[in-house]
C-alpha cells in the first residue's frame, strides 16, 4: 500500500513539474488599458467614458458676487427688512458659488440619447429679522435664493463653513424629440430672464432660469424653423396668488398681500406651445400658454364650498437681430408679453410678486408704496357668501442693446416696463376689505394697479477666456396707483411703528460687483 502511494505522488509531482515548465515557457499577455478617448461628435469638451460608446462632457463655473442695496441676490430692495431702509437693512450682500454641469450623449439608431444636470453649491449672505422687542436680532444665513436654506444664529456669529445649500436646476433626458424632466420652460424665450443683462428681477416675460419639470416635444423642420409643445409643472414657477380678499388685513396689504393665498392642489400642468425660427440673422419665437387656476374652499373644510376652476392664458413674442451695423457681435434683443390668469409668464420666477417699499415724506411720518400681483382674487368664507374668481390681467416687455467695445469690452443697456391690472370687481373686493378699511383708505383712493418701470446698465470685461469680471446698476421704479394717507398698524417684523404714511411711489437702485470663472 505504500509503494501505491509513493507512486501516485510521485506521478502528481511530476506532472505539476512538467505543466509548471511548459507554463513558464509560454508568453503572457498584458491586460489592456483603457485610455481617454477625445469625442468629436457634439463639439469640443466630449471625451469617450473608458469602456463605452457614451460621450461625457464636465463644465461649469465659479461665480463671487458682492452686491449693493439689494435683496439676498441681484434684485431691488423690494420687501422686508431691506426695503424698509433702517437699522435692520442690508447695506451689501454676498455670495459665492460653484456649479457643475454634466453632459452625456450616445448615438443610437434612434438618434442621441442625451442627459443634463446642472448643480449649484452656494453660499450667500442673509437678512436681518427683527424680533420686536428692541433687544436685538436674529440673522440668517442663506443658501441659493431658489432653495431657501436658512440658519438662525444671533448677530453675525455664523461663518458659514457648514452652510450653504445645493440647488439642482437642471436635470432632464432628451430623445428622439422628446425633453423629460427638469429643463428651461419651451415657453421661455432663450435668454430666459437676462436679454443683456445679470439683474434678476426683469419683468416683461417668462424665464425658469433654474429649470422647470416638463414633459416636451420638439419637432424640427429644417433651416432653424422649430415647433415645440410640452406639459410643464405649475407648482412653484408658474403660481403668484390666487387671494381670499375677505381674509387680508391691514399689515397683510401693506405687505403686498390682498389676502390668504388659497391654491387647491395641482390638478392640471400648463400646457404651452411655441414657435421658433433660429438663423444667421437672429431668432424670432412665439409662445402661447394654457394655466388652470384651481383654488381651495372658501372656509376651513369641505362644507363651505369653493370658487370654480378658471382657466387663464398668456401670450409672447421674442425677436432678436444680430450683428446689427453698430458693430461686429452686437445683438439687439426684445420681447413682449400679454396674460390673463397666468402672471408668472410677465413676471418671471425671480421677479418680485410683493412690494412694501418705504421712504421719505414731507407731510407724514414716512411714505410707503405697496402692490401684490396674482393670477386672480375671490371673496367669501361660505358658499352663501363666495364668488368667483376674478382673473387679473398684466402686459409686459423687456429688451437689451448689447454693444462690443473690443474683443474684451462689452456693455449693455437694458430695460423693461410692465402693468398690472385688476377687473372692476376685483378692485370692488379689493378695495371693501376689512383690511383695506382698517387702513382708512377710501374708495376714491383705493386702486390695487400699478406699473413697473425697469432700466440698468452693464459692462464686462474679459481679459483671458473665460474669466469675466462685470458692474451691473439697475433702477426700478414701482409706479403704485393708491393715493393719499394710510394708517399702517405697527409692523414688527420691519420695525415700523403703528402711525399715519404717505401713499407714494418708490424707487430702488442697485449695484452688482461679479467674478466669474467658466471652465
Amino acid at each position: 500500500m505504500k509503494t501505491v502511494k509513493s507512486l501516485i505522488l510521485g506521478s502528481a509531482a511530476g506532472l505539476l513539474a512538467m505543466s509548471g515548465a511548459q507554463a513558464a515557457d509560454l508568453p503572457i499577455k498584458a491586460k489592456a488599458v483603457e485610455y481617454v478617448r477625445v469625442c468629436s461628435l457634439y463639439g469640443a469638451g466630449f471625451f469617450y467614458i473608458p469602456g463605452t460608446d457614451t460621450c461625457i462632457k464636465l463644465g461649469g463655473y465659479l461665480r463671487v458676487d458682492g452686491l449693493a442695496n439689494a435683496g439676498s441676490d441681484f434684485g431691488g430692495q423690494f420687501t422686508g427688512v431691506n426695503a424698509a431702509h433702517n437699522r435692520y437693512s442690508n447695506y451689501y450682500f454676498a455670495r459665492s458659488r460653484e456649479d457643475l454641469n454634466i453632459d452625456t450623449r450616445t448615438a443610437t439608431e434612434y438618434g442621441v440619447v442625451r442627459t443634463f444636470a446642472d448643480l449649484t453649491f452656494s453660499w450667500t449672505t442673509g437678512t436681518y429679522s427683527p424680533n420686536g422687542g428692541g433687544n436685538g436680532s436674529s440673522f440668517y444665513s442663506t443658501g441659493s435664493a431658489n432653495t431657501g436654506g436658512l440658519t438662525s444664529v444671533n448677530g453675525l456669529s455664523n461663518d458659514g463653513i457648514a452652510g450653504g445649500s445645493l440647488g439642482v436646476y437642471y436635470a432632464f433626458i432628451q430623445f428622439a424629440g422628446f425633453t423629460m424632466g427638469k429643463a428651461v420652460s419651451q415657453f421661455d424665450a432663450p435668454w430666459t430672464n437676462y436679454p443683456g443683462n445679470n439683474y434678476d428681477s426683469l419683468y416683461g416675460g417668462s424665464g425658469t432660469v433654474t429649470g422647470v419639470n416638463q414633459f416636451a416635444y420638439t419637432a424640427d423642420f429644417g433651416q432653424g424653423i422649430t415647433f415645440s409643445v410640452s406639459a410643464e409643472d405649475q407648482a412653484l414657477y408658474y403660481q403668484t396668488n390666487i387671494s381670499n380678499t375677505s381674509l387680508a388685513s391691514a399689515a397683510g396689504i401693506v405687505g403686498g398681500s390682498y389676502g390668504a393665498s388659497n391654491y387647491g392642489g395641482m390638478v392640471s400642468p400648463d400646457f404651452i406651445a411655441s414657435l421658433r425660427v433660429d438663423q444667421a440673422w437672429g431668432l424670432f419665437q412665439a409662445s402661447v400658454a394654457a394655466h388652470d387656476n384651481h383654488v381651495g374652499y372658501y372656509g376651513a373644510n369641505e362644507l363651505t364650498g369653493h370658487p370654480g376652476d378658471k382657466w387663464g392664458w398668456a401670450g409672447q413674442l421674442a425677436l432678436s437681430i444680430k450683428n446689427i451695423p453698430t458693430g461686429p457681435g452686437d445683438t439687439f434683443s426684445i420681447q413682449g408679453v400679454y396674460t390673463n390668469g397666468a402672471s408668472r409668464y410677465n413676471a418671471q420666477s425671480l421677479a418680485p410678486i410683493a412690494f412694501s417699499m418705504f421712504g421719505s415724506s414731507g407731510l407724514a411720518y414716512q411714505s410707503v408704496g405697496f402692490a401684490g400681483l396674482s393670477d386672480a382674487v375671490y371673496a367669501g368664507t361660505s358658499a352663501a357668501t363666495g364668488t368667483g374668481l376674478e382673473l387679473t390681467t398684466t402686459w409686459g416687455f423687456r429688451g437689451a442693446f448689447t454693444h462690443n467695445w473690443n474683443p474684451y469690452w462689452n456693455t449693455a443697456i437694458y430695460g423693461a416696463y410692465a402693468g398690472v391690472q385688476y377687473s372692476g370687481t376685483a378692485k370692488t373686493l379689493i378695495c371693501g376689505s376689512a383690511g383695506m378699511t382698517a387702513l382708512g383708505i377710501t374708495a376714491a383712493n383705493c386702486n390695487p394697479d400699478y406699473n413697473l418701470g425697469q432700466a440698468g446698465i452693464i459692462t464686462r470685461w474679459t481679459p483671458v477666456k473665460n474669466l469675466t469680471f462685470s458692474a451691473d446698476v439697475a433702477w426700478t421704479h414701482l409706479d403704485q396707483k393708491y393715493s393719499g394717507f394710510a394708517t399702517v398698524p405697527a409692523l414688527n417684523g420691519v420695525a415700523k411703528p403703528g402711525t399715519t404714511y404717505e401713499l407714494k411711489d418708490q424707487d430702488t437702485v442697485s449695484l452688482l460687483i461679479r467674478a466669474q470663472r467658466n471652465w
